[in-house]
């Protein structure tokens, strides 16, 4: 594949020249990542009935598997960002999704419950970082004016998981075991690491920095801000995603026969909304992150009463799904321009506070079941969660424009 490098307008020195079908296969390269990881982080979910009878635990505790995974994404995030700073980035990233591999093939194998969540622990070690820097990657090849919708073509390889991965995996999962689910993710990883090899450019031109200058994205208040943002707002949508099998085959009285096809209606939602977030955040960024959060908020109040009809019940979590990716590109984004040279632990942690959004979920979903609430009630408290995520982006757009003003009058 031939490569060159064009004078491009600032921010974007060092871009690579390429033909738009290298573009595009190098972009598909880098969503088959975000196909794999989606799979793996949401088909436990659509599996918490097979992984708790296989360990003998109870749903609950199965939950703590998704805590695991989500936990690795927040180590794994900021130490691969802030000690990979100076690493070439193709090679960083092939070394990402060979941990992931190795996560998931340990998945397979795991004979306890205990080496299960270690196992899940390793498998979401490199998912943050790994989104991070392949959203900076896309960003870098991408086509002027179009960085966003670049970065929701990675992402949508994460929504897609949901209409085709995790579906197909559940699938397998009912039917030849929970274990076979893994299996097939191990897979994904290993075909995406030839298709990053073949396809994604040496991408030479991409800033290296230090670990110093990375840990400045910490001093960042917006950087902290927005992070919040999709660490409290998120966590409305995971409360009601982990526990929704039971909840369709409970409350609105699906079969369990039909969960795969639910999921993938819910993966659709992911993929129509994350073609949505992205145009509106080249088109209008902080605009489209509070139609994307106030329409998250809405949804889940509506789907507590949803829940009770088997057709209102689909078309709410096709809807929840649209909302929640929605946001996904335009929080990548946004993380990207306010971190100024420390884009690679910012866009890292983008996914790490998505995955402590996931955790917290999971946990509060858990908690109000446990409690006698009912299925319906993690709606409930993911509506509250999400319209903090509301709140959290009101103070800092209130803060950003405070600043603003303080800095003209200087």
């Amino acid at each position: 594949m031939t490569v060159t490098t064009t004078t491009q307008p600032a921010g974007r020195v060092g871009t690579p020249s390429l033909h738009p079908s290298h573009r595009m296969l190098a972009l598909i390269a880098l969503a088959m990542g975000g196909f794999g990881i989606g799979t793996t982080e949401f088909v436990a979910m659509g599996l918490l009935p097979e992984i708790a009878a296989g360990l003998s635990v109870t749903e609950p505790v199965a939950g703590h598997t998704i805590s695991a995974y989500a936990l690795g994404v927040v180590v794994g995030a900021p130490l691969i960002a802030v000690l990979g700073a100076r690493l070439p980035r193709k090679p960083l990233l092939l070394g990402m999704v060979a941990v992931f591999v190795l996560g998931n093939a340990a998945s397979v194998i795991a004979p306890t419950y205990e080496t299960l969540i270690a196992a899940r622990f390793l498998a979401g070690f490199p998912h943050g970082a790994y989104f991070g820097l392949a959203a900076l990657a896309a960003a870098h090849i991408a086509e002027p004016g179009k960085r966003a919708k670049s970065v929701a073509l990675v992402m949508m390889g994460l929504s897609v998981a949901n209409v085709i991965g995790v579906p197909v995996a559940a699938w397998l999962g009912q039917h030849f075991g929970w274990r076979a689910a893994f299996a097939l993710v191990a897979i994904i990883g290993l075909v995406t690491m030839a298709a990053i090899w073949r396809w994604v450019p040496a991408l030479r031109g991409m800033t290296l920095t230090r670990p110093r200058t990375e840990l400045g994205a910490l001093r960042r208040p917006q950087v902290l801000l927005t992070l919040a943002v999709g660490m409290v707002g998120f966590g409305g949508m995971f409360a009601v995603y982990t526990y929704i099998s039971t909840a369709l085959t409970d409350v609105s009285g699906l079969s369990a026969s039909m969960i795969p096809v639910a999921l993938m209606i819910y993966g659709v939602g992911m993929v129509a909304g994350n073609f949505a977030g992205g145009a509106l955040a080249d088109r209008a960024l902080v605009p489209g992150l509070f139609v994307s959060m106030g329409a998250l908020t809405c949804l889940l109040v509506a789907f507590v009463f949803a829940l009770g009809n088997p057709v209102t019940a689909l078309l709410g979590l096709f809807l929840i799904g649209a909302a929640g990716a929605s946001m996904v590109p335009g929080l990548q984004t946004r993380l990207m321009d306010v971190a100024a040279d420390a884009q690679s632990l910012a866009a890292s942690l983008n996914h790490a506070a998505l995955n402590l959004a996931n955790a917290f979920g999971a946990w509060i979903g858990g908690v109000v079941i446990a409690a006698g609430f009912g299925y319906r009630a993690p709606a409930a408290v993911g509506a509250v969660l999400a319209a903090g995520g509301l709140v959290v982006l009101v103070v800092a757009v209130l803060v950003e424009r405070r600043s603003a003003r303080v800095g003209s009058i200087r």
